[in-house]
């Protein structure tokens, strides 16, 4: 008996955050019987499961920055192959090695959070081929956005971008900076937008310049990749349960989250639970950038579609590669940083603290106290500031 199942991955947004779901048909069954020889069919499938192998071992090296993949119990990173390549290629009824759908759902979930570039996919379709109450065959076919001529269209427009991009990367840069400058980029040239065209995959970023959080993290991924960073998806929610998308990166061997969707200002000031004017905000919001887990779960929560590390490393946060993150109260440092601000021309200063404790104490030396006063040039007697409870830092405007 031949029984099609689809499987669609549906997008909610709200407040601009991504809510992610799959929903599930019910099955249209037949009484059509498929008349094969099923131990040819068996063999076969032997067969194709040892090509996966000997094809797995000479793509081992691409596939050491596929994290969701290196992840996976054996039988499934056999699935997850076999799904690469009908998605890749734009297969039809591709003979899977597992047959659980749970399983095909996890594992085509991992295929995606680990190849932004598949961006023309949104869902796919199985079909069950049964013998009495016996399953013996599942085949997989992916659901396409656009046609492979559309593709390569929508490709060489994102190939621009990204080389312009990378064309503006510092010379001998090291592996922080790169992630810094893509950072950076990628929020210069996006607008944060709940209604833009192909929000949930790349081309929104690269030729729309807007996006929402799944649009800003497979972009982010997909650069960071290109400049030979490892990057990967990782999905969860945020304060108040909306959805989310955001990055893990890896560092000179340690592995920070990072957020260029909460790092936008369009974002806080569109998408934003707690909005402010965007010029009352620093253009870049860095609390996201290279973050421990500890740091990230103060506004963020996991979803573990795979084992995800724990993330503890400091050396590529920003607030201490440009050292203004503070564990105690330091005056001769506050005047050293707002003295420099002033130097370089810059429009605002921010100051990360290390707990809540530190937070308290210069939140209230500083503005509740006005001590702000002694370190700023205030020809009109008014400061601006914003500050952020939740990550223990303040910006102020020079």
């Amino acid at each position: 008996m031949k029984k099609t199942g689809f499987l669609l991955v549906g997008m909610l947004m709200v407040t601009g955050a991504l809510a992610y779901a799959w929903h599930q048909l019910p099955h249209e069954e037949s009484d059509l019987y498929r008349q094969t020889d099923l131990g040819a069919e068996q063999t076969e499938l032997e067969e194709q499961e040892q090509v996966i192998r000997q094809e797995r071992a000479q793509i081992e090296i691409s596939l050491d920055n596929c994290y969701a993949y290196q992840q996976l119990p054996e039988g499934e990173q056999i699935a997850y192959l076999e799904i690469l390549d009908a998605l890749v290629n734009f297969r039809q009824e591709v003979k899977l090695s597992i047959f659980d759908k749970e399983k095909i759902a996890h594992v085509f979930q991992c295929v995606l959070n680990d190849h932004p570039e598949i961006f023309y996919v949104d869902g796919y379709s199985y079909t069950e081929y049964t013998l009495g109450d016996v399953l013996k065959k599942v085949t997989f076919t992916g659901t396409y956005r656009f046609s492979e001529s559309e593709v390569a269209q929508k490709q060489a427009q994102i190939d621009n971008y990204v080389n312009q991009c990378l064309a503006g990367m510092p010379e001998g840069a090291d592996e922080y900076t790169k992630v810094k400058y893509i950072y950076e980029y990628l929020i210069h040239h996006t607008d944060y937008d709940a209604t833009a065209q192909d929000n949930q995959n790349i081309c929104s970023v690269f030729i729309e310049g807007k996006s929402v959080c799944q649009g800003y993290a497979k972009a982010t991924q997909y650069l960071l990749n290109k400049a030979d960073i490892f990057a990967t998806l990782v999905l969860g929610r945020v304060v108040g349960g909306e959805g989310h998308a955001w990055n893990l990166v890896r560092i000179d061997g340690e592995y920070y989250y990072v957020d260029a969707t909460w790092g936008d200002a369009s974002y806080q000031a569109v998408g934003g639970k707690e909005s402010y004017p965007e010029e009352k905000i620093p253009t870049i919001n860095y609390d996201y950038l290279c973050v421990t887990t500890k740091q990230l779960e103060l506004t963020h929560t996991l979803d573990n579609v795979v084992e995800l590390p724990e993330c503890t490393a400091m050396e590529a946060n920003y607030y201490v590669r440009e050292g203004v993150y503070f564990t105690e109260w330091d005056e001769e440092r506050l005047v050293q940083i707002f003295e420099e601000g002033y130097e370089k021309g810059n429009t605002y200063v921010t100051l990360k603290c290390a707990d809540y404790e530190t937070y308290r104490q210069m939140h209230t030396a500083l503005i509740l106290e006005q001590g702000i006063f002694r370190y700023l040039e205030c020809p009109d007697g008014a400061v601006s500031y914003t500050d952020n409870e939740r990550q223990y830092s303040m910006s102020f405007w020079l």
